[in-house]
């Protein structure tokens, strides 16, 4: 059973990502760590990465990966052009949930999926809660008030 904060996804973030040949294995399909880098590399296009280097620079906040819970449905191969789509939600002042799937061209089901659970931490690697700022930022991808 889905929680009200679940409900409230953002919506629906698209990064395409090329799969050259040195990301797969030596059967052409994409080696199963890389899909946890292409999912990061979503989530930091979702923020932006000027927007990620301000916090840590000026207010000393940063994210780590929490848990990670990631489901391989099918190969992704050399020279796929996939589309990861990112959405999430905000557990919590401290903590966002973030959904997101790779889709191969013209599939009718994702390839991987995946929940990522980030905090937000200081540099002395402690809980800290997320700017102001940068929740603001974040909201505007909802519909309703995502964070109250």
């Amino acid at each position: 059973m889905q929680n009200n904060k679940e409900m409230n996804f953002s919506s629906v973030f698209h990064f395409p990502v090329q799969i050259y040949y040195e990301d797969t294995d030596f059967s052409g399909v994409v080696y199963h760590p890389n899909f946890l880098k292409y999912f990061e590399r979503a989530r930091e296009h979702v923020i932006g990465a000027d927007i990620l280097a301000a916090l840590w620079q000026d207010e000393g906040l940063g994210f780590a990966v929490y848990r990670s819970d990631m489901l391989c449905h099918d190969g992704v191969e050399f020279a796929d052009i996939i589309d990861v789509r990112t959405s999430f939600y905000f557990e919590s002042k401290y903590r966002t949930v973030w959904k997101q799937e790779i889709w191969r061209p013209n599939a009718s089901k994702p390839a991987v999926t995946a929940k990522i659970e980030m905090v937000c931490m200081n540099k002395a690697r402690q809980l800290t809660p997320m700017s102001p700022a940068l929740i603001e930022r974040l909201s505007r991808s909802f519909s309703s008030p995502a964070l109250t």
